[in-house]
């Protein structure tokens, strides 16, 4: 579907020239694609107005091709890299190579990976030399299908890399253009004729193409909803999603009501999102709709429902009429559709859509957009499914977690904790509580995988360390009671496991052959009359915590040893030492010393130990956050990993 999407050698943006370029930035956000197509309206607009040779050559066309291909660039960029979006607008006029052109460029700044190809032939020399390569025919759905859509509108696209930075560009034809246009003898009409024809319905109305619709643009337009909405958790990013993309391809305007969770027949539904053409009429179009949801019979299927304007006697959206005729006389001014959001037999909500200028939207349309509505509903579906079982584990995480760390007297401690994913309960663990003796205790821990069975571990140990921590053991003889009690309950685990195999009839289930052990990091202060704390702690298969001195010095605080729950015949040992008067004692788990960027670990080459000795000086907070912050800026990605650490600061 692609035309030309060969880039000239040189990239466009880095010509230094006086070409009439706008530039903006824009949030990560779903306000993004709204904000930009009204950025490039405005630019058009005054680019028309102050008279520029390639100007004259704007028209209805190039306004709505622009502002769809800066609405899916901006929108791939949000959605799949998620940080600050860089628009900038250029005009560039006719010469002997190239006709007059609008381009678009769109960059963030998480470039993932580099565009690769099987064809090395398709990019030059001088692309290579600049970081860019051309993006091959059968490359697209890599980055989204609705580049598809960019590659038919423009007549050449492709994609830059440099350091921290990606960029989309489009070359867009400008139609007509005339380099020596002829002066009128009227310059101010001629002027407000072209802002008409940039912004008249008329045209627009004409640059959606049913047919094509109903054609080889409905595989396209159905594979890129689904590639948008698959990948979102959030009912009202799917709702405002969607949105986005029935306006202005297949209606003039949009409204999704949904259904509340546990809702039963008295439930009302929400008004979830709303869109129109022209984005000045989208708040009063809200304000009539909120007047009261659309209600379909319970009889409707998920076909289309044809619909009385829901505002009673208020004008259409954009004023028109409703009992008027289009242009042409030949039909009322609009058609209004519904549609019910279903997922699994049951009703989640509803979409209500307007097209203006038709007596009757083709039967081939309304077919697509019931095929749309269908990726819809599939897409709440699982949102809220998603949704239920981050809330679950969220209650379960608070359950295993304690809800309040305790206070050592004269030792300052700040706690991070990151699970790497709210829908799961994470592996990771942590508690600080007093025991008798004067003693305070903490733990770092990390069981073996996620999920529930993680959190049966977690259950049972952070309870058996309380008890076993103030039964007065040391802290070896911790970890070697804590040890057996896990191997114990594995071999309970185990002889179930073996029963429900028999009753399984010699098959084995999904259930069995959990193991359950886990890294730890146990110890226990004793605060010192003078000042600082007697540390005695041991490390069970986990990363070596760090004993930070004033000066920068560090080295590690304890001796590897075996997990725990693997073996019954280990014996644990502990270390201790004193933490003197503004030492620093840092204990982390294996999501930040494993923190991957490429083949690299963020602890390889003492990689942790370097960033820790640059903390010299701070508190326990400021050393918290520095190491952090230095884990989530190892790699462009976010941790795939659950992120703890423990900072002890001895006052």
């Amino acid at each position: 579907m692609q035309r030309d999407i060969v880039q000239r050698p040189g990239n466009p943006a880095d010509r230094a020239d006086t070409r009439p370029t706008a530039h903006t930035s824009l949030p990560g956000n779903l306000l993004a694609p709204s904000a930009a197509r009204r950025f490039v309206r405005a630019a058009l607009e005054e680019w028309a107005g102050l008279g520029l040779p390639a100007a004259v050559g704007f028209s209805g066309r190039l306004a709505e091709d622009a502002e769809v291909v800066v609405s899916e660039l901006v929108t791939n960029a949000v959605v799949h890299a998620g940080t600050t979006v860089e628009l900038v607008v250029r005009l560039e006029e006719a010469d002997d190579d190239e006709a007059a052109a609008l381009s678009l460029e769109v960059s963030d700044h998480h470039p993932a990976r580099a565009v690769r190809s099987d064809r090395p032939e398709s990019g030059s020399a001088a692309d290579a030399a600049e970081g860019t390569r051309a993006v091959g025919p059968d490359e697209p759905a890599e980055y989204g299908r609705g580049l598809q859509l960019v590659g038919t509108l423009a007549e050449r696209w492709g994609i830059t890399y440099r350091t921290g930075l990606k960029t989309v560009w489009a070359r867009l034809p400008v139609d007509d253009w005339n380099p020596f246009p002829q002066a009128p003898a009227d310059p101010v009409l001629p002027h407000g004729l072209r802002e008409a024809e940039l912004l008249a319905p008329s045209a627009r109305r004409a640059l959606r193409d049913d047919a094509d619709w109903a054609g080889r643009g409905a595989l396209s337009f159905l594979a890129e909803a689904s590639d948008l909405l698959a990948g979102q958790l959030d009912e009202d990013i799917v709702a405002a999603l969607s949105g986005q993309l029935l306006v202005p391809r297949l209606a003039d305007w949009c409204a999704i009501w949904l259904e509340p969770e546990n809702g039963g027949p008295s439930a009302v539904p929400r008004l979830a999102s709303v869109w129109h053409r022209d984005e000045t009429e989208t708040g009063g179009l809200r304000a009539l709709l909120e007047q009261g949801p659309i209600r379909l019979p319970e009889r409707v299927g998920t076909g289309p429902v044809s619909m009385p304007w829901p505002g009673g006697e208020e004008p259409w959206p954009g004023g028109t009429e409703k009992t008027g005729k289009d242009e042409e006389g030949d039909g009322p001014a609009v058609s209004a559709l519904a549609y019910r959001i279903t997922s699994g037999g049951r009703t989640l909500g509803a979409v209500l859509l307007g097209r203006e200028g038709l007596a009757r939207v083709p039967d081939e349309v309304t077919a697509l957009i019931e095929d749309f509505v269908r990726r819809v509903g599939l897409a709440v579906g699982a949102a809220r499914e998603y949704t239920r079982q981050a809330t679950i584990s969220r209650i379960l995480q608070r359950a295993l977690l304690p809800g309040k760390v305790a206070d050592i007297p004269g030792v300052a401690s700040s706690l991070v904790y990151e699970p790497s994913d709210d829908g799961v309960v994470g592996g990771d663990f942590y508690d600080i509580f007093p025991c008798p003796g004067d003693r305070w205790c903490f733990v770092l821990g990390d069981v073996q995988g996620s999920g529930p069975e993680a959190a049966v571990v977690t259950g049972l140990a952070r309870p058996w360390l309380r008890l076993l921590a103030r039964e007065g053991f040391g802290v070896g003889e911790v970890l070697d009671r804590l040890n057996r009690l896990l191997l114990d309950d594995a071999m309970e685990a185990a002889e179930a496991a073996a029963l429900m195999v028999a009753a399984a009839g010699g098959q084995q289930t999904a259930d069995t052959g959990q193991s359950r052990f886990l890294s730890l990091l146990y110890g226990e202060l004793v605060p010192l009359p003078g000042g600082g704390a007697r540390c005695t702690l041991a490390s069970a298969g986990h990363p070596l915590p760090l004993h930070l001195r004033p000066d920068g010095e560090v080295r590690p605080a304890a001796e590897p040893q075996m997990l725990l729950g693997i073996f019954d015949d280990v014996a644990y040992e502990s270390q201790s030492f004193e933490l003197a008067p503004g030492d620093s004692l840092l204990c982390v788990t294996d999501g930040v010393t494993e923190r991957r960027s490429g083949t690299r670990m963020f602890d390889d080459g003492d990689g942790l130990a370097l960033a820790l000795a640059g903390c010299a000086g701070l508190s326990a907070d400021g050393i918290a956050d520095r190491i952090k912050r230095a884990v989530h800026e190892f790699a462009e990605r976010p941790p795939d990993d659950d992120l703890a650490l423990l900072v002890l600061q001895a006052g």
